[in-house]
């Protein structure tokens, strides 16, 4: 399946980093987290991307145009370091196809931007490009095929330090919990669409808005609960927590790592 990739959204939250690079070339360890996303979809057999871009969008293609190998793969030196031969390797084999899908569009736009490249795929999948996760894809889309839905969703825990509080009509607190203790679903940001979710999308309206009522309506949409590991990289302390995690090599998202080892397909 074809991999549509949200890549142009300002990323205001990350001011910091926005200013300079769009939001999905923030980097984790030494690759942005765009690149851990395709990698994560290529590892189940899903390397044709279309990039929607708009904010910096030739940040993005210059990394791809510009792309090192070797950074982030064995490689074996000789000669004095005038012959080098990969190991493995990363992109080699993916497809990217960049579109330019406008600087202040929201996501329902970008969508409809590259219809035409979706022409011949009854189904396909999207991502906003900046939550990861290691929940088994195929489940997903297994799930999406055996109840016949035009949508799908992967849905997971909000994992926020915020604090729920329930009140009284007077103000009095009767209780008060984690966010992520209390019984929320929050939108992943990992889909499986068919081609028909085009005919639920209107001019200029944005995808999980009006789009995914009229499917709710028609009992045309789907989700996938998960507790397991997710986070979203939205803020300063996500993309600190993200970066200690890989300095500790605690990557769960990189399934094409653990997998490996567990000695799995």
């Amino acid at each position: 399946m074809k991999v549509v990739l949200f890549c142009g959204g300002l990323g205001m939250r990350l001011r910091d980093y926005s200013e300079t690079i769009p939001k999905p070339m923030v980097s984790i360890g030494y690759r942005p987290i765009l690149w851990h996303v395709m990698k994560y979809y290529a590892h189940y057999g899903h390397k044709d991307f279309i990039l929607c871009l708009g904010y910096k969008a030739d940040v993005i293609k210059d990394y791809f145009l510009n792309y090192n190998e070797y950074i982030s793969n064995d490689f074996l030196m000789s000669n004095g370091g005038r012959d080098l031969k990969l190991v493995n390797s990363d992109i080699k084999d993916w497809n990217i196809n960049f579109v330019d899908t406008g600087m202040g569009t929201n996501i329902g736009e970008r969508l409809v931007a590259v219809k035409k490249y979706l022409e011949d795929e009854d189904m396909f999948l999207a991502n906003y490009s900046d939550g990861l996760t290691d929940f088994y894809l195929p489940k997903l889309i297994d799930h999406v095929c055996e109840q016949k839905k035009v949508a799908g969703m992967l849905c997971v825990r909000p994992n926020q330090s915020y604090h729920i509080v329930l009140t009284k009509e007077d103000g009095v607190v009767e209780d008060i919990q984690g966010v992520n203790w209390a019984d929320l679903w929050i939108n992943g940001g990992y889909f499986v669409f068919r081609k028909d979710i085009f005919k639920y999308i209107k001019p200029g309206e944005d995808l999980v808005v009006e789009p995914f009522k009229r499917l709710m309506q028609e009992e045309k949409i789907t989700a996938q609960k998960y507790e397991g590991f997710w986070i979203s990289m939205d803020t300063f302390k996500d993309k600190q927590r993200l970066d200690n995690m890989h300095y500790n090599g605690e990557t769960p998202w990189e399934v094409w790592k653990l997998e490996k080892e567990k000695g799995c397909r």
